[in-house]
C-alpha cells in the first residue's frame, strides 16, 4: 500500500495538483498581505497611518488600565465578544480623534520647539528626586513604558499641539452672568414639601385573591415558576496552590539551592556613566568632539554644550548608574569595557548616533547573605515543587481519567484528590468554581451529561485543573401550582396591593386638587412635617418637576419612594439660595461644557471632512 502512495506522489499528475493546492493556499492565505499592504496598519486618517503595534499598544494600555479599575467586573466584560469589539473600537477612535486634532493644530500653524519639550521632560514631577531631575529614572521609566528618548520627545510635542489647540479653544469660551445666575438658581434650588405615604406592605397584606387570580397569575408569568435544566456535579480538582502547602523544604535544600544560585542573590555589578551623544551618523562631529576631549577639554562643559541627549546634558552627561541588559548592547559592552574611574571610550556606534562614554564610578556585585533570603528560597522552592507535582499527577489524571471513564474514583486515587459533589445546580447558581465558560460547556456535553462519561481536563487558571462528570439531572420544568403557592401569592398580592394604593392615591389627589380633603380623613391618612429637599434626594426627580405653587396656594403630585410605597406630595414653597461661590463653580462647569461642545463639533466637521479608513478592530 505504502509502495503504491511513494509511486503515485511521484506522478506528474499528483505533482501538478499538489502544485495547484500549494498555491491556492499561498494567494488565500497572504495575497491580502500582497495586496493593499494594511497589515501592519490599524486606521489611516488622510496621508497619516496608525500603526497596528501603536493599537495594540494602546488597546492593552487601556485594558491594563481598566482591569486596574474595575477588576473582576471589567474581566467579566471581557468575555462578551461584541463589547470587547466595541471597547477596541472606542481605542481606535480616540487615536484617530487625536490625529485629526494634530492635523488641524498643524494646518493653523501651531508648532513646539525642542527647548520646550525639554523642559517639559526637566519638570515633569515623575522623572524628579527631591525636586531635581532624576536621569535613572527618567531612562527607567522609558524603558518600562517602551520608549526611547526620541519616540518619548516625539510624543510629547504631539500632545502639546494638542494642548494648544484644546486650550485656544477652552480659552474663547465663556458664560453669562445672566447664564450663570440662572444655572445657579436651577441648581441650589430647594422645595418645600408635606407627604402621605401609602405603605405598599398593608394593600398587600389586605388584597383579596380569588382560587381564579392564582392560577391566572400563575400561568401568566409560568417563567418565573420554571425551574431551569439541572445537574448533579461530581468533580476532582487539582491545584499547584494546594500541593504547595503538603511541600517540605529543609535548610539543606535550601542552602544547597543558595550556593547553586549565587548570582541570584548578588546585585549586579553597576557602572556610573555620562556621555556625549551625536544623534544620526555625524561621524565627523562626533571625532571632533572626541579629539576636543583628548586635547583635555572637559567633559561634562562639552556635554552640556554639544550632546543631543537633553535630558543628561543639563548633569553634564550624567546617565546615573546602569546595569547590564537595560541599555542598547553596543553602548552597554563599550560601557562595562572601562576599567579605571575617569576612562574615556572612543566613538561608540548605536541605534542612536555616536556615542563618547566616560567612566564616573564602579559598584561591584554583593551577596545577599544566606539568612536574609533563606524564607524567599523556601518559598520558590515549594513553588517549584508544587508545580513539578502538579504536572506529573495532571498528566497522570488525564490517563485515568479518560481510561476508566465510567468513575472518578480511580482518578481520585491516582492523584490522592478527594470527589466533590454538588447538589442539582444549574448554569444561573452553579458555584464559582465550576461557573466558567468550559466548565459549563463541558457538564452539558452530550458525552458528560447524557452518556455519564469523564470530561476531559479542563483548565480553570494557570496551574488548576478540574475533571467533571455528571451524577444525575433533571429537565427544565414547569413546578407545580402546589409548590410554589406561597411565592405566586406573595407577588400577586404585591400587585394587587400596588392597584389598590395607586387608585386610592389618584382618588386623593383628584380631591386635593379642588380642596376636598374628605377622603383623607375617611381613611385616616394625614401629611407629614414639612421638609426642605434639594435635588439629592430621592422624591427630587418628581418634585422638582411640579410647576411653582402660586401664592397661598400649593401643588399636590404622586410618585413612589425607594421602597416602592406610593407618595402623595404636596409643594408648599420654593426657595433660591443662591451663593457666590456656587455661582463660581457653575460658570466654570458651563465653560467646559460649551468648550467640550465645541471640541466635539470640531472633531465632528474633521471626520467628515478627512477621508478615514478603518482595517482592524476585533481582530
Amino acid at each position: 500500500m505504502m509502495d503504491r502512495l511513494r509511486e503515485g506522489v511521484n506522478s506528474i499528475a499528483v505533482k501538478i495538483i499538489l502544485g495547484l493546492i500549494i498555491l491556492s493556499f499561498v494567494f488565500a492565505g497572504v495575497g491580502s498581505y500582497i495586496v493593499g499592504g494594511t497589515g501592519n496598519t490599524a486606521a489611516k486618517v488622510g496621508n497619516v497611518e496608525i500603526g497596528r503595534g501603536e493599537f495594540e499598544q494602546a488597546y492593552q494600555n487601556e485594558r491594563n488600565r481598566m482591569q486596574a479599575q474595575l477588576g473582576d467586573y471589567f474581566s467579566n466584560l471581557l468575555a462578551d465578544p461584541s463589547y470587547v469589539e466595541t471597547f477596541r473600537k472606542s481605542v481606535l477612535d480616540r487615536m484617530i480623534n487625536d490625529v485629526l486634532l494634530e492635523q488641524h493644530a498643524e494646518s493653523l500653524g501651531l508648532r513646539v520647539s525642542d527647548s520646550q519639550v525639554r523642559t517639559m521632560i526637566l519638570e515633569m514631577p515623575q522623572f524628579q528626586v527631591d525636586g531635581k531631575f532624576d536621569q535613572e529614572i527618567y531612562q527607567a521609566s522609558l524603558r518600562r513604558a517602551g520608549f526611547n528618548p526620541e519616540s518619548f520627545a516625539e510624543y510629547l510635542r504631539r500632545d502639546l499641539v494638542r494642548n494648544q489647540l484644546l486650550t485656544a479653544i477652552q480659552a474663547s469660551d465663556f458664560s453669562l452672568p445672566g447664564e450663570v445666575e440662572t444655572q445657579s438658581k436651577l441648581l441650589t434650588q430647594t422645595r418645600d414639601i408635606k407627604t402621605v405615604v401609602l405603605p405598599l406592605a398593608d394593600f398587600a397584606k389586605n388584597a383579596e385573591l380569588s382560587e381564579e387570580d392564582i392560577n391566572g397569575y400563575y400561568k401568566e408569568h409560568a417563567e418565573r415558576y420554571t425551574r431551569p435544566e439541572q445537574v448533579k456535579v461530581a468533580y476532582i480538582e487539582l491545584s499547584a496552590q494546594q500541593l504547595k502547602e503538603t511541600v517540605n523544604v529543609s535548610d539543606e535544600q535550601a542552602k544547597q539551592y543558595y550556593q547553586e544560585h549565587l548570582d541570584k542573590y548578588s546585585s549586579q555589578a553597576q557602572r556610573r556613566v555620562s556621555h556625549i551623544l551625536i544623534e544620526g551618523d555625524d561621524e565627523a562631529k562626533a571625532q571632533d568632539i572626541l579629539d576636543e576631549l583628548n586635547a583635555g577639554a572637559d567633559f561634562a562643559k562639552l556635554a552640556e554644550e554639544k550632546s543631543d541627549d537633553f535630558g543628561s546634558a543639563s548633569e553634564g552627561g550624567s546617565l546615573g548608574w546602569i546595569e547590564r541588559d537595560v541599555m542598547d548592547p553596543a553602548f552597554e559592552e563599550a560601557a562595562f569595557a572601562l576599567v579605571n574611574v575617569g576612562d574615556v571610550t572612543g566613538l561608540v556606534k548605536s541605534d542612536f548616533g555616536y556615542h563618547i562614554i566616560k567612566l564616573d564610578d564602579v559598584k561591584q556585585p554583593v551577596v545577599q547573605p544566606y539568612e536574609e533570603v533563606a524564607a524567599s528560597i523556601k518559598s520558590e522552592l515549594r513553588d517549584q515543587q508544587a508545580v513539578d507535582q502538579f504536572y506529573e499527577l495532571q498528566t497522570e489524571l488525564e490517563k485515568v481519567a479518560f481510561e476508566y471513564p465510567d468513575s472518578l474514583d480511580d482518578a481520585a486515587k491516582a492523584i490522592n484528590a478527594k470527589i466533590q459533589t454538588t447538589d442539582f445546580i444549574s448554569q444561573v447558581d452553579a458555584p464559582e468554581l465550576l461557573n466558567s465558560p468550559a466548565i459549563i460547556q463541558a457538564i452539558l456535553s452530550p458525552e458528560v451529561k447524557e452518556d455519564g462519561l469523564n470530561s476531559e481536563v479542563i483548565e480553570v487558571a494557570p496551574e488548576h485543573v478540574i475533571v467533571v462528570r455528571v451524577e444525575d439531572s433533571r429537565d427544565e420544568t414547569l413546578l407545580p401550582l402546589a409548590d410554589v403557592r406561597e411565592d405566586v401569592v406573595a407577588s400577586l398580592s404585591k400587585v394587587k396591593g400596588e392597584q389598590t394604593a395607586i387608585e386610592l392615591a389618584d382618588k386623593l389627589l383628584t380631591g386635593l386638587k379642588v380642596g376636598d380633603t374628605s377622603l383623607l380623613k375617611e381613611h385616616d391618612l394625614a401629611f407629614g412635617e414639612s421638609e426642605s429637599i434639594d435635588r439629592s434626594s430621592p422624591l427630587a426627580e418628581t418634585v422638582f418637576s411640579m410647576p411653582k405653587p402660586q401664592a397661598d396656594s400649593v401643588e399636590y403630585a404622586q410618585t413612589k419612594d425607594l421602597e416602592g410605597n406610593i407618595v402623595i406630595v404636596e409643594l408648599n414653597n420654593v426657595s433660591e439660595n443662591l451663593e457666590p461661590q456656587f455661582g463660581e463653580q457653575i460658570g466654570r462647569q458651563l465653560v467646559q461644557m460649551n468648550a467640550q461642545q465645541d471640541l466635539s463639533g470640531l472633531i465632528s466637521i474633521l471626520r467628515k471632512t478627512i477621508d478615514i479608513e478603518y482595517y482592524v478592530v476585533n481582530q
